[in-house]
């Protein structure tokens, strides 16, 4: 018979320990001065904390205690993640568990605001991923450039491009280079939610792993978790070729290619804002240049020192998401919610937290709101409008 406290969630108690990096559930027992069959027993279900327990989990984990009450965010298909093999699982769980947090605090938002309207057509109509051909692909990315509008130069801004047509898109430090960013869809509000790396990043790093995960919104929704780990490799190389046409029109870009070399590469990266490693990737897929000069061209680059860093990187700062940030700033403006309000009963997890994923700055919660100061009209004279002096141009 299970005792303790009634409505425990036990999905949540794993889901804050991977939030919080805590490796197993042997290592929060010895953290708690528990045993560890007990934490075992919380997470399986079988058991849930008393009360008194409860508040050390909620302070030891850095959650308010109704966290563990309420329901968690599992979506049934699969989180994308570029490779599963080479990183380790608690960075996985890490990142699940953050989008899932990312994923509250939209749903938790869109009560009080109207997010953009979801705005993806739909490119498969009716096809499988796996029908998809190179050149299906191909007019995937024409087509979605022409519904959103966006013609056939370069992209000034992939994130708010996707913000603009109904993405959540978050970004965190994700600890790890392994990773470059994840998407999923919500399985409450029905929106595809991104969440973008913070770490050595760049804007045309940025503008990629942006275009790949609105990819896998867009190709790979129906994806099962069975079908991820087992065509992972050719789920990978669909995303990134959707990314490279969306980023690179094949009726644009390739036409501004005169001669295929490091040097005018990196003047077309000035242009389109895309990486000298993934423009010789997009000449070689569109067959412009071929295989072994693709391989003569990545030899030069790494050759260059250029894998670590290529020139201009740092010419544009990355681009950051807006959408919930701003949600956030006008509730506060319009005193629908202080908070204070939020934290206390629409937040279950720190300001620190909401602060991170939302981007907003570090203390924007403990941070009151600024008084307007008003300039007195002399007290002699009442105030006018538009009261001044016209001074006309001298005649030459």
């Amino acid at each position: 018979m299970r005792v303790g406290t009634p409505g425990f969630v036990p999905g949540r108690l794993s889901e804050a320990r991977d939030a919080r990096r805590i490796p197993s559930m042997s290592a929060l027992a010895r953290q708690l001065g528990i045993n560890p069959s007990t934490v075992s027993r919380w997470e399986d279900g079988s058991a849930a904390p008393d009360l008194d327990v409860l508040q050390r989990l909620a302070s030891e984990l850095r959650v308010r205690q109704e966290f563990f009450l309420r329901p968690t965010f599992e979506a049934a298909q699969p989180v994308f993640f570029r490779s599963l093999a080479s990183t380790l699982s608690r960075d996985l769980n890490y990142q699940r568990a953050q989008m899932r947090w990312l994923q509250e605090i939209s749903s938790t938002l869109e009560h009080y605001v109207d997010l953009p309207t979801l705005d993806l057509p739909d490119v498969l109509e009716g096809a499988s991923y796996r029908q998809l051909r190179d050149e299906d692909v191909e007019g995937i990315a024409l087509r979605l450039r022409q519904h959103w509008r966006m013609g056939d130069g370069p992209c000034a801004d992939v994130v708010s491009v996707l913000e603009r047509v109904g993405f959540v898109v978050g970004s965190i430090e994700m600890g790890t280079a392994k990773l470059d960013g994840l998407c999923s869809w919500s399985p409450v509000d029905g929106r595809p939610h991104v969440l973008l790396a913070n770490d050595k990043m760049s804007f045309p790093r940025r503008q990629m792993d942006a275009a790949h995960e609105m990819a896998h919104a867009l190709l790979h929704r129906g994806v099962t978790k069975e079908e991820f780990a087992r065509d992972l490799k050719f789920i990978e190389t669909q995303a990134f070729r959707l990314a490279s046409a969306f980023l690179m029109p094949s009726t644009s870009y390739p036409i501004e290619v005169r001669s295929p070399s490091l040097a005018s590469l990196l003047t077309l990266k000035e242009r389109w804002r895309v990486s000298i490693k993934a423009q010789i990737r997009r000449l070689a897929d569109l067959e412009v240049i071929p295989p072994e000069f693709a391989t003569h061209l990545y030899k030069l680059y790494s050759a260059k020192g250029w894998s670590r860093e290529e020139p201009l990187d740092r010419q544009w700062e990355p681009s950051e998401p807006r959408v919930l940030r701003d949600a956030l700033q006008l509730i506060v403006d319009e005193g629908v919610r202080t908070k204070a309000d939020l934290l206390a009963v629409e937040f279950t997890i720190t300001a620190g937290d909401v602060e991170n994923l939302c981007g907003l700055p570090n203390g924007w919660f403990s941070r009151d709101a600024a008084e307007v100061v008003r300039l007195k009209a002399p007290a002699d004279r009442a105030p006018s409008v538009g009261e001044g002096s016209v001074i006309p141009f001298r005649k030459r």
